[in-house]
């Protein structure tokens, strides 16, 4: 976790402050790096719930939370375009699993959350996608147990740890892998650098939306 001060992840666009959260600077490219500071969580979706959350209490604490919490990087899918940027639409937590004791797959007993949660915060005029948060890679078949349009291991805990503080979460993830199944790292890091670059234009545009007042961030 990031021993920076929490403050150094916030950006303001137009009076907003938006705290930017990824897993990974093998993600964190040139585009990115000229726009933002995130904060680096970390692999999975223990290392992003705790990151985000004492980062989060911290600004709590000194009475500069953000309005919004960005959760930026890359995603696995079988169906969406390969390197396109996505939204996310909604998200679910795919590792939950308390059949046994009577709750449906994917609901976490005694919390009052849908299996599918909704994301409401969007950016006008990108494309969107439903994703499944996890603690696994996932590739080739594994994709059949999967009901969401995209995959990947930090989205559902940082929509979690944002919730903790009443804040929304934006969502932004390119499709990096899921066409084949994976061989290696190689696999995954092929096609950040194009990532990076259209996550860039995303933040451009998640400003302009902010400031023309088209996005609501309550």
């Amino acid at each position: 976790m990031s021993t920076e001060h929490p403050e150094r992840h916030v950006v303001m666009f137009s009076g907003r402050r938006l705290f930017f959260a990824m897993a990974t600077d093998h993600e964190y490219g040139p585009h990115l790096r000229s726009r933002i500071t995130p904060l680096i969580t970390g692999v999975g979706p223990v290392e992003a719930a705790v990151s985000v959350a004492a980062s989060l209490a911290k600004l709590a604490a000194e009475g500069k939370l953000p309005d919004a919490v960005v959760s930026l990087g890359s995603a696995g899918s079988r169906t969406l375009e390969h390197a396109g940027l996505y939204q996310i639409h909604s998200v679910s937590y795919r590792d939950m699993d308390a059949t046994a004791l009577g709750f449906d797959k994917g609901r976490t007993p005694f919390l009052d959350l849908p299996i599918v949660v909704d994301v409401p915060a969007r950016i006008p005029g990108l494309p969107g996608a439903s994703i499944a948060t996890g603690a696994s890679i996932v590739s080739g078949a594994a994709y059949d147990g999967i009901d969401a349009d995209m995959v990947d291991m930090e989205s559902f805990a940082v929509l979690r740890a944002a919730d903790r503080f009443d804040l929304p979460m934006i969502g932004l993830r390119g499709v990096s892998d899921g066409k084949a199944d994976l061989t290696g790292l190689h696999d995954w890091t092929e096609y950040l650098h194009v990532i990076d670059e259209k996550l860039g234009d995303a933040i451009d545009r998640l400003a302009a939306a902010v400031g023309a007042g088209t996005m609501r961030l309550d």
